[in-house]
């Protein structure tokens, strides 16, 4: 388990995907399986926080549930009538699973004989702090209607609850607001069955989420009830419905899911595929294909996939998405993406009738609102509405999810932008889609690096310059960055054990590379800068937490297209662990001695010390392979990133090898990596 999670900046995306079971489907599913007559095999079913919540929670009410293998599982049908009559259900924060589970228990037979309930029912239905947060009055008082007994066990309107017998009104006709949640209505129909006469429901005002009423009509249906509808106005369910087992049942791949895919493969080129979702989809959420198009994405449906590209441009290269002025009642969960996607659109993107998103996991207009703006954006945010101006240049920043699992998902396309993005609280995905990440993985392309580590003197810097240039990528070298950072304190009078003022010095200092020139803070930076006096303080503030950490972020940004190779001493280990190429490169300590001999009398000595004598010679070049010696102990053994051979990296010894043949090695081993 870890709070966060780094992801690169990313390069492309094309590749296919399987997705897991529909959330919607998934829990829907269940419940009307455990209030059937007959016993109902249900295949593909989703694997997820929520769905654990489902099972958990029929199973607590004495309903048999089987699992038959991976997502199989079958259930053996109660007829509406729970074995077990009192008891407390904790359903975490699943909506899918509290509200259904609300009307049903609330309609529920309890045991009776002669009319007098022998064991009255009592449930008790809690969840986490945000399902106590999330309104629930408007299903309570319609299920008041018709007789329920429902009491508030803390802040009126919202759960936990406590449930009793209903005494059922002979007259069953209810109504219940449609512009909340469309998960009332869901909740409703689902329970309607469990009266014995005629239950009419009336909504009042427009209702929200469409296509996910249609979702729960279209498998009650599939159990044998079928539900007649005026329009979206009314809904009307027949006394003496029951629920029958159809035997065998699969969950449709989910919709919503699928939308975080299809949109890498609009932004990132693609084509990125779905499968297990298509065309004939009872989702709505795969209308999600119409506002990608909108955007300037090319689509293509088949029976049981959908792919998206990004829009055609010219060459090799694509175009951009373009803003759009979008309705998204129909589309409310996958409309988060969207709001991601304007990003990486031009023009003003504006998602509307989205009230629901407040009464979500987590108020998501707002949430929205606030982590867009991190990375750059210009946003307004109104009662029912976003609006979304990208920026010119996406920000990299920490993403907070708000325990919302849709959040995390969204703004992992952020990545696409050319500073990468770290999520907090990745594990959040797990309520709908716990290995979400790996799968993000399997079809993303980050931009690449290729990680040179080494001694001092191995050739490292020379080495990783000409692999930069003959690749066309960016070059960083990181030990730069420690003896500019050593180099700044000493001429602003900063000892190099004050952890904290050199840490603010690193954030602040600024650093270009070009070819073998580097300046700082737009002066270009001299031989000094390689003398073994800034090398050893180099070494010095290196060794401080502190300070590695205030030039993470710094050795982060210069990761951008086409790729990167950057040279130090922990770039494969600690800096940049996901490097496609990790290169150690290592020499003896003679010839390295050697080297930066030669190195100093080519570029530090006068003409007068060239002309010294063999044993002053032979004395500097003693004098340089003890202070290697020395380097490389203090290297290996500090507490703090010490210098090691990263797992997986390739060892290239260069005693007895020129520079281009050096290069020549790297360079086959990327392009080995890349075939």
């Amino acid at each position: 388990m870890t709070s966060f999670l780094d992801l690169p900046p990313l390069l492309s995306a094309y590749g296919t995907v399987r997705l897991p079971g529909s959330k919607s489907i998934s829990n829907r599913m269940l419940l009307l399986a455990a209030l059937s007559n007959g016993v109902t095999e249900i295949r593909d079913l989703l694997h997820s926080d929520d769905t654990e919540r489902m099972l958990d929670g029929l199973r607590t009410l004495g309903v048999q549930v089987d699992t038959l293998g991976s997502n199989v599982y079958r259930v053996h049908g109660c007829g509406g009538n729970f074995p077990v009559k009192k008891t407390a259900l904790f359903l975490g924060n699943a909506g899918t699973a509290f509200r259904p589970l609300t009307a049903v228990l609330a309609l529920a037979r309890g045991n009776w004989t002669g009319g007098e309930y022998e064991l009255p029912n009592y449930y008790e239905l809690s969840g986490v702090a945000r399902m106590h947060e999330r309104p629930i009055a408007d299903l309570v008082d319609a299920l008041r209607e018709l007789g329920a007994d429902i009491s508030y066990l803390g802040v009126e309107g919202f759960p936990p609850l406590g449930i009793r017998p209903a005494t059922i009104h002979s007259a069953g006709k209810i109504s219940v607001r449609g512009d909340v949640s469309s998960q009332f209505l869901t909740a409703l129909l689902m329970a309607a069955p469990l009266v014995q006469q005629d239950v009419v429901i009336e909504v009042v005002g427009e209702l929200i989420s469409k296509p996910y009423i249609e979702i729960t009509l279209n498998m009650m249906a599939q159990f044998g009830v079928h539900v007649e509808r005026n329009g979206w106005t009314s809904f009307t369910v027949r006394g003496g419905s029951q629920y029958k087992s159809p035997g065998v049942v699969f969950v449709e791949g989910d919709a919503s899911s699928a939308s975080y895919f299809l949109a890498a493969g609009a932004i990132g080129g693609g084509p990125v595929r779905v499968e297990g979702v298509g065309k004939n989809s009872i989702q709505g959420d795969v209308r999600f294909t119409e506002a990608l198009q909108a955007m300037g994405a090319r689509i293509e449906l088949g029976e049981n996939w959908i792919s998206a590209t990004a829009p055609a441009g010219r060459g090799a290269k694509h175009s951009k998405l373009r803003g759009i002025n979008l309705d998204c009642n129909h589309i409310p969960d996958a409309a988060m993406t969207l709001a991601v996607c304007a990003l990486f659109a031009e023009g003003v993107t504006t998602l509307r009738n989205i009230a629901s998103w407040r009464v979500k996991e987590t108020d998501r207009i707002h949430a929205m609102a606030t982590e867009l703006r991190k990375v750059g954006a210009t946003v307004e945010e109104g009662a029912d509405f976003i609006r979304i101006t990208p920026p010119v240049k996406i920000l990299h920043a920490t993403i907070d999810t708000y325990d919302d699992h849709r959040m995390a998902m969204c703004f992992s396309l952020v990545a696409f932008g050319e500073a990468g993005v770290r999520i907090n609280d990745p594990q959040c995905v797990a309520k709908t889609f716990p290995d979400y990440f790996a799968r993000f993985a399997e079809v993303v392309q980050s931009v690449p690096v290729i990680a040179i580590d080494g001694p001092s003197a191995s050739g490292k810097g020379t080495v990783a310059q000409q692999v930069a240039q003959a690749l066309g990528f960016h070059y960083l070298d990181s030990g730069a960055l420690y003896r500019l950072l050593a180099l700044a304190a000493q001429r602003q009078g900063i000892a190099l054990n004050s952890a904290a003022q050199l840490a603010k010095l690193a954030a602040e200092m600024q650093v270009r590379f070009e070819g073998a020139y580097i300046w700082l803070n737009e002066v270009l930076v001299g031989q000094e800068l390689r003398s073994e006096q800034t090398a050893a303080a180099a070494s010095t503030v290196a060794a401080l937490p502190a300070v590695r950490a205030a030039l993470l972020d710094k050795q982060h940004a210069f990761r951008r297209a086409p790729g990167l190779v950057a040279d130090g001493r922990d770039m494969a280990s600690v800096v940049f662990p996901d490097a496609q190429v990790k290169i150690f490169l290592t020499a003896s300590a003679d010839a390295r001695a050697e080297r930066r001999y030669k190195q100093l009398m080519g570029n530090e000595l006068s003409l007068m010390e060239k002309e010294m004598n063999a044993n002053i010679a032979t004395l500097l070049q003693e004098t340089l392979l003890k202070e290697i010696s020395a380097r490389d102990e203090r290297d290996t053994q500090r507490s703090v990133a010490p210098l090691q051979q990263a797992v997986g990296a390739i060892l290239l010894d260069t005693t007895n090898l020129t520079v281009a043949q050096a290069v020549q090695g790297v360079l086959k081993s990327y392009h080995a990596l890349k075939s």
